[in-house]
């Protein structure tokens, strides 16, 4: 239970384990490089470590406000799987065999962080046991075999339906009557992998400098190359990578770029060996639903489950949060998630709770963007799944800005254009509406109902979500 001793904030569970790392130096002067890369996340890592890697000469520079992970990178649930943001978007602008092209990538890249790990030496608690997603009404079943069926549709064969006996033999989910399972999907401890893979691209000779705010991004014009403006000095380069995700709407003329949509986890402590007897759980498969207001969860590598789910979806004018503090609401909200799901679980402590923000785009869809001309590019709008997708979106920068026509560069997000958020407060109206709608969609559902709410089909409708 959450107590008058559960943490609350101090970015998240994933930095507490681990403590504090030595800080990185801030920008000392204005310098030139060949890429200026903002943010230090999994985004912004990644592109300064592919690039390295592909061309040694290259000068790297990336640009942290914070510390490296300070956003989602260090506060997501762990999840590296091969779901992304905006499938059917992409196969009815531009071709289903693009979508499968986007899919094969997708899974892929689950395979091409865990080869880095092994390579880099980086032990990030990471345990490849898949992804299961249960369905405990009936309208969630309804739901779970229209997914399956999607899933073999765009290629993903491995995906299997599972029976409720055989669900509850991986992991026994109170009410479960069904789930989905498929290999493609790993838990992993976030911070570790940031701080694996920061090293990692020092190594190569990236720079990194932290405690380092851009406060503007300009293109390249007059003769002039590309800049990031910061405090400490001018970084100017033939390339600027914005990779800053939910924080995207901090800088000047992005505040209706991509919404920071609030996402909160809370974690116990280590259960007893009794209790994991008692659940199953023994392959560590990251676990989720298929409710309208969704749960993610795994089990850690000290058996502890973290846990998350949507609490405050989002603040007015695209604030962002203070360090991961969490409402108390929100934490009591994902408590009763957690003792739904695990009954044996009530008497648990709930030792931590923090919140992050993901990046939104209006029409859900993840992009990767470069402009030659201005000397601008950016990747991001992961809606969640960004432990993979950062991944992918990384080597297909490197490719563009290389110059290097690959398959990566051919994928449908390359270029995709979304339209901007509405302004204030319709944006705060429209999303809160939402996710009351979602959630009143899920009580609806709660009992017997068999198919989904039309609540939450107009929702879907009305956000652009499919």
């Amino acid at each position: 239970m959450a107590t008058s001793s559960t943490v609350n904030g101090g970015v998240s569970h994933w930095y507490s384990e681990l403590g504090p790392a030595e800080p990185r130096p801030a920008l000392d002067g204005s310098v030139e490089v060949d890429v200026a890369v903002v943010g230090g996340g999994y985004t912004g890592l990644w592109t300064a470590y592919y690039l390295k890697q592909a061309d040694p000469g290259l000068r790297v520079a990336v640009l942290e406000r914070e510390f490296c992970g300070y956003g989602a990178s260090g506060r997501n649930g762990g999840w590296l799987y091969n779901g992304f943001a905006g499938r059917g978007v992409f196969a009815r602008r531009y071709g289903k065999e693009r979508a499968v092209a986007m899919q094969r990538a997708m899974t892929a890249s689950v395979d091409e962080v865990l080869r880095v790990c092994a390579a880099e030496g980086i032990e990030a608690d990471q345990v490849k046991g898949g992804v299961l997603e249960v369905a405990r009404t009936p309208a969630q079943v309804e739901r779970l075999d229209a997914f399956v069926a999607a899933e073999h549709a765009y290629g993903e064969t491995e995906v299997q339906r599972l029976g409720a006996a055989e669900a509850a033999e991986r992991l026994a989910v109170a009410g479960a009557l069904g789930a989905s399972w498929t290999p493609h999907g790993a838990r992993l401890q976030p911070v570790k992998l940031v701080r694996g893979l920061a090293a990692a691209a020092e190594r190569l000779g990236v720079e990194i400098f932290e405690r380092t705010a851009v406060t503007g991004i300009h293109p390249a014009s007059g003769g002039a190359r590309a800049r990031a403006v910061t405090a400490r000095g001018v970084v100017s380069a033939r390339y600027v990578l914005r990779c800053t995700e939910g924080f995207t709407a901090e800088l000047p003329g992005e505040k209706r770029t991509w919404l920071p949509m609030n996402s909160s986890m809370i974690v116990t402590a280590p259960l007893p060996a009794a209790f994991w007897d008692e659940i199953g759980w023994a392959g560590r498969e990251t676990l989720g639903d298929f409710a309208h207001a969704y749960m993610y969860a795994q089990r850690t590598a000290d058996d502890r489950i973290a846990l998350g789910g949507r609490g405050v979806p989002y603040r007015y004018g695209s604030r962002t949060d203070l360090d991961g503090s969490t409402a108390p609401r929100t934490v009591a909200q994902l408590t009763e998630i957690l003792h739904r799901f695990f009954p044996a679980a009530r008497g648990a402590a709930v030792e931590h709770a923090w919140s992050g923000v993901l990046g939104v785009p209006r029409d859900w869809c993840s992009t990767v963007v470069l402009d030659p001309r201005s000397g601008l590019g950016w990747a991001g709008g992961y809606v969640g799944s960004g432990v993979t997708t950062t991944n992918l979106a990384a080597r297909t920068l490197r490719d563009l800005v290389l110059g290097t026509p690959t398959e990566l560069t051919t994928l449908p997000w390359v270029g995709h254009r979304v339209r901007h958020w509405e302004p204030e407060p319709l944006r705060w109206l429209g999303v809160h509406g939402l996710y009351a709608a979602y959630h009143y969609a899920d009580r609806q559902e709660s009992g017997t109902r068999p198919h989904t709410s039309p609540v939450a089909r107009l929702a879907d409708l009305v956000s652009g979500r499919h």
